[in-house]
């Protein structure tokens, strides 16, 4: 039977003062609930035990508070967990349950959250397993925070980064109102250092993000060139990633809040000194940091991985240039965890 009751978590301490006030109930009510949501976490209304009974048994007519456990998971070697989320999205296609992936790393004292936000995607990258499965539909802010909410690692998360299914501007207002609420004082209380929302260049979109929210931003880049970039990401039609860096040299990043660029390396592709060069113009006078990442291969895609020794150089000259660079290590791989190859399925 459907759940037709809407869920308290995602709503701001106001939203459920006014909430409260809908139903009767002192104004206060709604801070008390904030505090069994986001500090207490808890996964019924009747656990909210400073609501009188009454209050519980008519809030609980028509709210939930809306936690939903893993449908599935799965462990990798290196320690990494794949989880799969059930969730409520806003436009489904079919009104077939949908489900987003969530993978938890866990890498000495950081733990770090990889949440999605949509169902699949709309961008079409032509190395992404997710982009391949097309759009199925928005996560609600709730759907965004039960991936933390119900994540049986919660207690030891450090960092939570909007790097799963989806495209984060292209869901923007469920995504601000995820940060505003993980980071608020009457909410989970978190510093926005903790948090990165990723982009491949949404054009408005990320500019309403950048001013909105202090969360680190980190944006899909891949190629430096133009046509060689259109060709992997079709969104750099829309938004060329020549305006995504003059929108970025707009805003402040020498101080906490850190820009950073994801960059796949694909062999003989986009790994050569030339890239590196380019990448260096492009860049100049934007204070952040690039992230090479190896390609992790997807079905029929015709793309060639490089090779370590091509990355480290490429690492080499971006550093040796004044361009910060690392290498990310690959999570998760053997369950399909890694960059890339998120999907929906119930499997």
């Amino acid at each position: 039977m459907t759940d037709n009751r809407q869920p308290l978590m995602g709503m701001s301490a106001d939203e459920l003062r006014r909430v409260a006030s809908s139903l009767g109930l002192p104004a206060f009510t709604g801070g008390q609930m904030a505090k069994w949501l986001y500090e207490r976490h808890v996964a019924d209304i009747d656990e909210m035990t400073n609501l009188s009974k009454a209050a519980r048994q008519q809030l609980s007519e028509q709210f939930t508070v809306g936690a939903m456990a893993p449908a599935a998971s799965q462990h990798s070697a290196d320690g990494t967990v794949k989880y799969l989320f059930p969730v409520r999205t806003t436009t489904p296609k079919d009104g077939q349950p949908k489900y987003v992936e969530t993978v938890f790393i866990p890498d000495g004292e950081r733990a770090t959250l990889c949440v999605s936000s949509q169902v699949g995607c709309k961008m079409g990258c032509r190395f992404c397993q997710t982009g391949r499965q097309g759009f199925e539909g928005q996560l609600t802010t709730a759907d965004i925070l039960n991936q933390i909410y119900s994540l049986p690692e919660r207690d030891r998360l450090t960092n939570v980064v909007f790097m799963g299914q989806g495209e984060p501007m292209d869901n923007l207002s469920a995504v601000l109102s995820a940060t505003r609420l993980l980071t608020a004082s009457d909410g989970f209380g978190w510093s926005p250092k903790r948090i990165t929302v990723s982009s491949v260049g949404v054009k408005s979109h990320l500019k309403r993000f950048l001013d909105e929210s202090q969360c680190h931003v980190a944006v899909s880049m891949h190629s430096p060139l133009h046509e060689q970039r259109l060709s992997l990401m079709p969104a750099e039609k829309a938004m060329p990633i020549a305006a995504t860096v003059e929108l970025l040299k707009q805003y402040d990043f020498t101080h906490q809040r850190r820009c950073s660029f994801e960059y796949i390396c694909f062999g003989g592709l986009n790994d050569s000194l030339r890239h590196g060069q380019e990448i260096v113009k492009l860049v100049k006078g934007l204070e952040c940091r690039v992230n090479l990442i190896r390609f992790h291969a997807i079905p029929d895609a015709d793309l060639p991985a490089t090779d370590m020794a091509r990355m480290e150089q490429l690492r080499d000259y971006l550093t040796s240039h004044g361009v910060f660079a690392t290498i990310r290590a690959s999570r998760g791989e053997d369950i399909l965890a890694a960059c890339g190859l998120l999907s929906t399925k119930l499997r």
